[in-house]
């Protein structure tokens, strides 16, 4: 920007401001209101955070009163969009929706930019997402659980897996069911769930884990195939997808989890107005369906109990590494 431009700027903003404190506070409330909310996404467009995300913002922009905006920052896993987060000023205008990722890199990355969660704000862990793991089926013409791991055996090392980046919970879930099978596969991380999925449907990849939301259309056109959801019991937005624990494998249940977080140092009263735009978006009748239809349990936390989830899952998570058997890069 050239100097008289900012000059320009500069008196236009000032002008401006004269202009609102002239017309009374009235009208300096009316501007606030229709401030923006950036929503930063550290995951690329298409991911399950990004589709609960956008189901959800036209009512996350009633709750806050202002246009809300979502920018996808995709990268490292996520990392790229978490470091844009915690630079940003904790004015309560710059949020994230995130997933359990966020508490399993600390554990799989030797040197993070940032502290997890010292660096940011927990506001509220919003619900579950369901996982379920995908085959190409031109590529692997296993159809359960049974038949994937005997193909999985017949062909030790030489079928590849994708994940959405090393250390993410789509790549430790998949390292989890390949130890729990005792089977063996190559990892092939992508920059992000859009970019892995596609590689899925193109073929680049034999197989992955991925949520539900972000797989679904594709289970249903047939491009890609279900082997089995990851969650305890089937999801009601997917009846005809078994579980792998109703499959032969008890204990590979993985759970993926969804939170709002903001800078480190937001204020009591900006957590608090955060946190019930929250619940007020996640209540809208129009959201609720949509989180039905996705399969997501919609279970809201307080602040507080955010915070002692976030750290208790960092060590839940930092086991499951160590069990996974995947080492910090």
């Amino acid at each position: 920007m050239s100097t008289s431009s900012f000059r320009i700027s500069r008196r236009s903003a000032l002008a401006a401001s004269v202009a609102a404190l002239a017309a009374g506070p009235w009208a300096l409330a009316a501007h606030a209101e229709a401030g923006t909310i950036r929503f930063i996404l550290p995951n690329a467009a298409g991911s399950g955070v990004d589709t609960i995300t956008r189901a959800a913002q036209p009512a996350l922009s009633k709750a806050f009163g202002a246009s809300v905006i979502v920018d996808n920052q995709p990268g490292a896993g996520g990392v790229v969009g978490l470091q844009v987060l915690a630079r940003s000023a904790p004015d309560g205008n710059t949020l994230s929706i995130v997933s359990n990722n966020v508490v399993i890199f600390p554990s799989v990355i030797k040197s993070l930019s940032f502290d997890m969660p010292g660096d940011f704000t927990p506001i509220a862990i919003i619900g579950a997402t369901p996982m379920v793991l995908v085959v190409n089926p031109a590529r692997v013409p296993a159809r359960n659980s049974k038949e994937f791991i005997a193909l999985l055996k017949s062909k030790p090392g030489e079928l590849n897996f994708a994940s959405g980046g090393t250390g993410t919970i789509l790549h430790l879930a998949t390292q989890l069911f390949l130890e729990e099978a005792g089977v063996s596969a190559k990892h092939i991380p992508y920059k992000g769930v859009g970019p892995m999925v596609a590689g899925l449907i193109g073929g680049q990849v034999d197989f992955g884990t991925a949520a539900l939301p972000s797989v679904q259309p594709h289970i249903k056109s047939g491009a890609l195939r279900a082997i089995g959801m990851l969650t305890a019991q089937r999801t009601p937005a997917a009846p005809d997808i078994p579980t792998f624990a109703e499959q032969g494998l008890p204990n590979f249940i993985v759970d993926a989890w969804f939170a709002v977080i903001g800078p480190k140092g937001m204020s009591a009263a900006g957590i608090a107005k955060a946190h019930d735009a929250v619940v007020a978006a996640f209540a809208d009748p129009a959201v609720k369906q949509a989180m039905t239809n996705q399969g997501n349990t919609i279970a809201i936390s307080t602040p507080e109990q955010a915070r002692a989830s976030f750290r208790s899952e960092m060590t839940k998570y930092a086991a499951l590494v160590k069990k996974a058997g995947i080492e910090p890069e």
